[in-house]
């Protein structure tokens, strides 16, 4: 699994630079909003939260106590210059979900864990997937959002991005519910135990 600082080191520059990455859509949002249902002030993780869009989703329109968590400072820094000012928005952390402590996050474990755009940069999904396990309250929703690999145009440089059907199977393995929905290149996962 990448290091905190293995990994800091590579997104935090691309985020200093004013590299973005792709935008929550409405039908990504309502895809969302109907395999995670309304929040009821019940805790939600976002795994990269990056600038912290769709922990704003989570907290504001679906009323999640939201915490993202991500291992680029200037992606959070981006992150909470998007709240409003005196509204109380969600919590943020710079944590790296593959070797960073979880006994510092805010919640013990949480309703929901969203993983959008990052499952692909993981070294060790195996032992990924099991940490997020051991975070997810039983009946609780891992949703994550990926690439997949061949999806693009052959010449398209980016056309190899994106997981595998080998990644996807040990993504999804193990899980009681499996739903999936593709969105173009993107597939969306909503996973229960």
């Amino acid at each position: 699994m990448t290091t905190t600082s293995t990994a800091a080191a590579y997104w935090d520059p691309l985020w200093a630079r004013g590299h973005r990455y792709r935008r929550l859509d409405d039908l990504e949002t309502r895809l969302l909003d109907e395999h995670l249902g309304p929040g009821r002030g019940r805790p939600a993780l976002d795994i990269g939260c990056g600038d912290g869009a769709l922990t704003r989703h989570l907290h504001h329109q679906l009323g999640y106590r939201a915490t993202g968590i991500d291992c680029s400072p200037s992606a959070l820094a981006l992150a909470a210059a998007g709240d409003c000012a005196g509204d109380p928005g969600p919590l943020r952390t710079c944590t790296d979900i593959g070797s960073g402590d979880l006994t510092a996050l805010p919640e013990p474990a949480y309703a929901v864990i969203t993983c959008r755009l990052v499952y692909r940069w993981l070294d060790d999904k195996g032992a990924f997937v099991n940490r997020v396990r051991r975070l997810l309250v039983p009946g609780g929703v891992f949703w994550v959002v990926a690439e997949i690999a061949g999806r693009r145009q052959d010449a398209d440089p980016l056309h190899g991005l994106g997981i595998s059907p080998a990644d996807a199977e040990i993504l999804t393995a193990g899980w009681s519910v499996v739903r999936t929905h593709d969105l173009d290149v993107l597939r969306c996962y909503a996973l229960r135990p």
